[in-house]
């Protein structure tokens, strides 16, 4: 058993400087990306990196916006940083945008659920990495409900592939969010330069209780790490809003 707070990949950052310098830096986050100490990835990369670009999943930037309802890009009130979409008229960046930085980074939590939006944003964005030749960065995260236990089907995606179910995976499919890139990467095909800024003093079997963590609600219908296991327990639907490929 591990006795010690577990360590973010965000927290890493200065371990991984020379990942960053002098590059043109863009992050996916919402309020779930912070450190232990509640402070946010967003300022942290402004601190120590050259940050240009927000870009926000379904929820928006903080997390306030109900599932389904598009966004809009605007420009960051507290750091003058555009931020730009990935849930509105589309949701894949397109060649405009992805001139703007070097490296697309991700930093936000999972669920742990097949059928959560933020992973095939994820995946979206490094197929565009790997098509306009970028480099992305995942600051890895604990899954909520462990690693060990993975259970439920296998999408077929030849009938039902969708933005809430694009690759063949398991419903509950114990990986971190950078073991999915990994995943995304090499067994789908998508070939971007990736890396993955691991955590330390984190195991499979832990639950996010065993981390120390804070828990940050990473969208409305998420209050508590205990939704997280009814989402990925009952969760059966089909959505007009998530048809876009």
């Amino acid at each position: 058993m591990i006795n010690k707070k577990t360590i973010l990949g965000i927290e890493r950052i200065d371990e991984f400087q020379s990942v960053f310098a002098k590059k043109r830096i863009g992050l996916i986050t919402n309020p779930t990306g912070i450190a232990s100490n509640f402070k946010s990835s967003i300022e942290i990369l402004n601190e120590k990196t050259n940050l240009v670009a927000l870009f926000s999943p379904e929820h928006g930037i903080r997390a306030s916006i109900q599932a389904g309802e598009h966004l809009e890009s605007y420009v960051d009130d507290e750091t003058g940083i555009m931020v730009y979409s990935l849930y509105g008229a589309t949701r894949r960046p397109s060649k405009e945008i992805m001139d703007k930085i070097d490296i697309m980074s991700i930093d936000i939590q999972d669920c742990g659920s097949r059928y959560y939006t933020f992973i095939y944003t994820m995946a979206y964005c490094m197929q565009a990495c790997a098509e306009f030749d970028k480099e992305f960065v995942v600051f890895d995260r604990p899954n909520p409900i462990n690693c060990e236990k993975v259970e439920g089907n296998i999408l077929n995606t030849d009938k039902y592939r969708s933005f809430v179910g694009y690759y063949p995976i398991v419903q509950r499919h114990g990986m971190t969010m950078g073991e999915l890139a990994k995943l995304f990467n090499e067994e789908y095909k998508i070939n971007c330069k990736l890396t993955v800024i691991p955590m330390l003093n984190y195991e499979r079997w832990m639950d996010f209780e065993d981390t120390q963590l804070p828990w940050v609600i990473p969208t409305p219908n998420l209050p508590t790490i205990a939704t997280a296991y009814v989402y990925n327990a009952c969760l059966l639907y089909t959505s007009d809003a998530a048809d876009e490929l």
